[in-house]
């Protein structure tokens, strides 16, 4: 039995509703909760090489209607993150285009931060995300540095968050509040400088959120 069948074949009909109810009926699930998720593929991904990346498998996951089989292209994903070099970058501008949503996207950015800590060239890539049309792109390049500490690039997250100040889009200005609070937790001085220095122009979210530890 390969892993999509062992996905279908732990349906919960009853848990499914519940879980596309959760993200608005946008989705439809199989009813299959994070812990019994990840514990159906845990065997499965320890066969996956973790030396190159396979996009054909992420690719049929994206195309199965279910969304546990998106959040198992993420699970395998941040398994072989460290394979992921700037040649995928369009590959990981079609999932977090395709199917968008926070529960994929989120997944993703930390993925791609990864990536650019690696490979510096990728900051270019997300400037460029950081004012396209779509702003799941945006939202990526805004939090992709969430969990960096002391390796913030304070200079590109400014450049970042400043194109998209002013933004009437919730999951734009939660995602400058969530940046700029994970950095508060190892830069507070710098966070109150930017709020002070932007503060006119931010949306009240992104202040509440930045500011919730300092």
């Amino acid at each position: 039995m390969n892993i999509f069948e062992s996905f279908r074949q732990a349906a919960n009909p009853e848990i499914a509703v519940q879980m596309s109810a959760y993200m608005r009926d946008l989705f439809p699930f199989l009813g299959i909760k994070t812990p019994e998720r990840r514990a159906l593929s845990r065997e499965f991904l320890k066969t996956k090489s973790k030396k190159e990346v396979d996009w054909d498998f992420v690719f049929k996951c994206w195309a199965q209607p279910e969304r546990e089989f998106q959040y198992l292209a993420t699970d395998y994903l941040d398994k072989v993150k460290n394979a992921l070099t700037p040649s995928d970058i369009p590959n990981l501008h079609r999932i977090i285009t395709e199917k968008s949503w926070w529960d994929t996207v989120d997944a993703i950015d930390v993925l791609v931060g990864n990536l650019a800590l690696r490979h510096p060239e990728v900051n270019d890539t997300l400037l460029e995300w950081s004012v396209d049309e779509n702003f799941w792109l945006r939202r990526t390049a805004i939090d992709h540095q969430l969990g960096r500490k002391d390796k913030t690039d304070t200079d590109l997250l400014e450049r970042i968050l400043v194109n998209n100040l002013g933004q009437k889009e919730f999951f734009i200005n939660k995602a400058i509040g969530w940046s700029l609070r994970d950095c508060s937790k190892t830069n507070p001085e710098w966070v109150r400088d930017f709020i002070n220095k932007y503060g006119d122009r931010m949306a009240a979210l992104s202040i509440k959120e930045a500011s919730k530890y300092i």
